[in-house]
């Protein structure tokens, strides 16, 4: 099995047991928050699935370095999710209470579409990595060096944002402050503006490959659910609402998404 459709419809079926058994631990637990991890855990399942089911039909160099790439995310993500959720647990994440409100009545079946929503999403996001490892053609292009080099960037930008925050919620003197240090005094969410970049890196990897420049959905995708979505607007209406005035000063002076220098207070 190494033809695109039948490893398409493989990653599928994974994918949609994965959701599945995550849907029915979260219910089980009270606690949908759970779907994060396996949202970030899920390329890494599919990725080595794909790498042994093509390997000997790629360039092996690509192989590897595309595997490493989406191993390499969904790894830091997911631990990263997995211990932030295991110490906040049974407290749900605050996107998901608001989902719970808006569901009311409905909510075993609105989060199971939820869950397999996510689940599309990945297998669709998926698909930039499974195009480079059918890739036959050597050796590596100008545009995969380019992808590598902005994934790394932008998971190492990623990481330490995670950090910083990690350690500034560490501190009990900065209960309820907003976080301004390092990369947060530049962007209210730089986490997700180098989550868009790995992206933005995968897309440019793919488009050593035939036909990989169509997968540019997948960093637009990304930025739509950010901008848009579950991102920062469910995360920017908890923090109004948990920390008030001094979050909308926040908002006033500093860029949403892209690090900038922030504005003078008002």
């Amino acid at each position: 099995m190494n033809s695109f459709p039948q490893l398409l419809l493989l990653g599928a079926a994974v994918a949609f047991v994965l959701f599945t058994l995550t849907w029915l631990l979260s219910r089980k637990l009270d606690n949908y928050s759970f779907v994060d991890i396996t949202w970030s855990y899920a390329l890494g399942v599919l990725a080595p699935l794909y790498a042994v089911c093509t390997w000997g039909t790629g360039y092996a160099p690509r192989h590897v370095l595309a595997l490493v790439m989406a191993v390499g995310w969904s790894l830091r993500l997911g631990t990263y999710l997995l211990l932030r959720i295991k110490s906040h647990h049974p407290h749900e994440d605050e996107r998901y209470q608001v989902l719970r409100k808006k569901w009311q009545g409905h909510l075993g079946s609105r989060f199971f579409a939820f869950f397999q929503a996510q689940a599309v999403l990945i297998v669709l996001l998926s698909i930039p990595v499974l195009l480079a490892f059918l890739n036959p053609a050597s050796p590596l292009s100008l545009w995969e060096i380019a992808g590598a080099i902005l994934w790394l960037i932008a998971l190492t930008g990623e990481g330490v944002a995670d950090r910083q925050m990690r350690q500034f919620k560490a501190d009990p003197g900065n209960r309820g402050k907003v976080c301004t240090v390092g990369l947060w005094r530049y962007s209210r969410h730089p986490n997700y503006f180098f989550e868009s970049l790995v992206w933005w890196g995968f897309w440019l990897f793919a488009c050593g490959s035939p036909w990989g420049w169509l997968t540019l959905y997948a960093p637009l995708l990304i930025l739509h659910f950010l901008l848009r979505v579950t991102g920062i607007p469910l995360t920017e209406k908890c923090a109004v609402e948990s920390k008030g005035e001094a979050y909308r000063e926040y908002q006033r002076t500093t860029s949403a998404f892209v690090p900038w220098f922030p504005k003078k207070s008002s």
